[in-house]
């Protein structure tokens, strides 16, 4: 005789696991989370602020902080949404996804770039495509090149200088190193600064050669601002202990 079969009635249903419920798609760009560029570049903006006499000290104190802990684009606009767009960092109107972290291609460097400085300033500042080789002629002007924001498209810069009584400043970066053995140094000075060591890979070589008279050539990282310098912001490309 067969064993009897337990009913299936009165057994409850087996439990099916919820799944929860995707989060909803932000109804604007502005609800679209920030990213660590996009504070950075409007804290940037603030800082120019500053410097340019539109925020106080203490409106300052207080928009930095609340950018480095802004979650939105949104909340990122409120903070220079007062500031005018023309000279700063970025445009109050540009903040958006696509503008904050834009893309755009470097054009091709050139081979060679002179600059011949008698008495005044030349620079090269910002998103500039480094070159292949330069040519820096100085009387008694200033050349300052800030490779801390340039286009690097290849390894190797050859810088040619011939330095009278002006100045040659190059603002590096950790990965540039700078090799200036070769200047002939006459009643000048030629100084080269990376206090973040040798173990940062290697992202451009400049080799300098040529002379130097009675003026200097340096290469260093970048100085902090005034504001920076007062609220004791820690230096440009710090190492830690």
């Amino acid at each position: 005789m067969a064993d009897p079969q337990p009913s299936d009635r009165g057994l409850a249903p087996a439990a099916v696991p919820s799944v929860p419920d995707a989060p909803s798609a932000p109804s604007a760009p502005g609800a679209l989370r920030a990213s660590h560029a996009d504070r950075d570049l409007v804290v940037e903006q603030l800082r120019v602020a500053a410097g340019d006499g539109r925020l106080s000290p203490e409106e300052l104190d207080e928009r930095l902080e609340l950018a480095l802990t802004a979650r939105t684009y949104a909340e990122l606009a409120a903070l220079v949404a007062d500031l005018p767009a023309a000279g700063t960092a970025v445009s109050p109107a540009s903040l958006s996804p696509t503008s904050l972290s834009p893309v755009v291609a470097p054009s091709a460097p050139k081979d060679l770039i002179r600059l011949h400085c008698s008495s005044g300033r030349a620079e090269r500042r910002g998103r500039w495509v480094v070159p292949n080789r330069m040519d820096l002629k100085v009387s008694s002007g200033h050349i300052t090149l800030d490779f801390t924001e340039a286009v690097i498209l290849q390894r190797m810069l050859h810088i040619d200088a011939d330095v009278r009584s002006g100045h040659i400043t190059l603002i590096t970066k950790p990965g540039i190193v700078v090799d200036a053995d070769d200047v002939t140094v006459r009643n000048g000075r030629v100084q080269v600064r990376a206090p973040w060591g040798t173990d940062v890979p290697e992202l451009l070589r400049i080799d300098v050669t040529g002379k130097c008279g009675s003026g200097h050539i340096s290469a260093r990282p970048p100085r902090r601002s005034f504001w920076q310098w007062l609220r004791r912001a820690p230096r440009p490309y710090a190492i830690a202990a």
